[in-house]
């Protein structure tokens, strides 16, 4: 009783903390429900599609995510470092600068990107699905990287003018009707293309829903010349590139490292063993929900504290928002372990072998979420190079134990490596950004 007293006095109390679970419960309302339709809608396809199908199902939909986010130069992390930074400033101007230069780039990586996925599909359904006749199926969901011409841009920009509330419709519609076409086919035996497509237009939904926001929230935000700003007014090219092409090497590293154990899986072992992964993070996700939002409002909050030299309030917004990642991750964590092998029944008796991922995987996540700061912080500080280093070197020892681990122990293996990639990262980025924060503050 006495720690959800001081909880609710610190609330009161913190102004900053209150903006901060304000914009983020938008998006924790939609992400509740979403995630709710998301398990709905997995256990539905994974009960349609068989282990097989439903891991194949998985390879198509991370190929596509990693040839998109491969060119990706994390335009949001810009907008909200450079765009954030001017309108503080109240310089509208070179804060249009700003975005018309992100938005020109977003687009032609993003072009550049779908070229590259049209190529490597024929390879990608011979190597990776070992069914050379799936090739349609990886072009046809790579449709998902033109919806997504300027998305980064434009969230980085609702990021910016606080505009979560609309994020949160967008990212609701999407749920809504994606689970209600999968539904539909599974009730109707539909087949992989109609999940498949289901998918698609979920994600359309998540690129272009944005981008309409956004064009319509710089009007209001930089006047209804915004485009006209002349690209000189843009901070020094070389700040910017170091900047963009550091966030994508580290988003780089991300890719191969974190968000593509689906592709590893099918290259050292078949879509089975990515059909029982993909359960067991379906399931993992029950704990990254509520936390997933805070990283978006968070990340505007600790640049505006930084640029304004506000070292109390940083702080404290640190220890808040860990507090409250911390108590959530526990009790979820708890759940998990309890009633682990009844969630995965709801797929299907076939997917139990995804238990013992599961655990694994939620000790690397655990702290992960707990600490969802870590690179933010540091990236407010302007030094995206570091967390690049510390993921470059810890990924290439991932990657080069998964050749000799992942063929001989299967999944739980790569398990194993991704929660010890966490762990390792995590902790080496918080030392650093907090020993960052203290010569801030001390000036040593």
């Amino acid at each position: 009783m006495k720690i959800i007293e001081e909880t609710l006095q610190v609330w009161r109390k913190d102004r900053l903390l209150q903006r901060v679970v304000k914009n983020s419960s938008y998006l924790f309302s939609s992400n509740t429900i979403s995630m709710a339709l998301s398990v709905v809608q997995s256990i539905f396809a994974a009960r349609l599609l068989g282990v097989s199908d439903f891991g194949l199902l998985g390879t198509i939909t991370v190929f596509a995510s990693t040839i998109r986010r491969l060119f990706s130069f994390r335009m949001g992390e810009l907008i909200v470092k450079f765009m954030g930074g001017y309108l503080a400033k109240d310089q509208k101007e070179q804060a249009g600068a700003v975005v018309k230069a992100a938005f020109m780039i977003e687009s032609v990586s993003s072009l550049i990107a779908f070229a590259i996925l049209i190529l490597l599909s024929p390879f990608a359904a011979v190597r990776l699905a070992d069914d050379p006749s799936s090739a349609n199926l990886f072009t046809i969901y790579g449709l998902m990287v033109l919806g997504n011409l300027f998305s980064e841009t434009s969230i980085g920009i609702l990021q910016v003018n606080d505009r979560f509330r609309g994020q949160a419709i967008i990212n609701l519609t999407q749920s809504i009707i994606t689970a209600s076409i999968i539904t539909i086919a599974y009730f109707t035996n539909g087949s992989l293309m109609m999940v498949l497509f289901a998918y698609l237009i979920g994600k359309l939904i998540l690129g272009i829903g944005p981008t309409i926001l956004a064009l319509s929230s710089l009007k209001s935000l930089l006047g209804k010349q915004w485009w006209k700003a002349s690209l000189k007014l843009l901070p020094p090219w070389r700040e910017l590139a170091r900047f963009g092409v550091t966030s994508n090497l580290s988003a780089t590293i991300n890719l191969v490292v974190r968000d593509s154990e689906a592709l590893w899986l099918a290259f050292f072992l078949s879509t089975t063993e990515v059909g029982y992964y993909k359960v067991a993070l379906a399931i993992i996700n029950l704990v990254l929900m509520p936390i997933t939002p805070f990283i978006s409002t968070t990340y505007p909050e600790m640049a505006k504290s930084v640029s304004e030299e506000n070292w109390g309030q940083l702080k404290n917004l640190i220890r808040r928002v860990t507090k409250l990642s911390g108590v959530w991750t526990a009790g979820v964590s708890l759940i998990l372990l309890i009633f682990g092998p009844l969630l995965i029944l709801l797929y299907g008796v076939e997917y139990l072998p995804a238990y013992p991922a599961m655990i694994v995987l939620l000790v690397g996540f655990a702290i992960a979420n707990i600490f969802f700061w870590n690179r933010p912080l540091l990236l407010s500080f302007g030094l995206p190079a570091y967390p690049f280093k510390v993921m470059f070197i810890c990924g290439i020892l991932k990657v080069a134990l998964a050749f000799f681990l992942v063929p001989k122990f299967g999944y739980v293996a790569e398990a194993v490596l991704l929660s010890a990639y966490f762990t390792v990262s995590v902790g080496l980025i918080l030392r650093k950004g907090l020993k960052t924060l203290y010569q801030r503050e001390t000036g040593n």
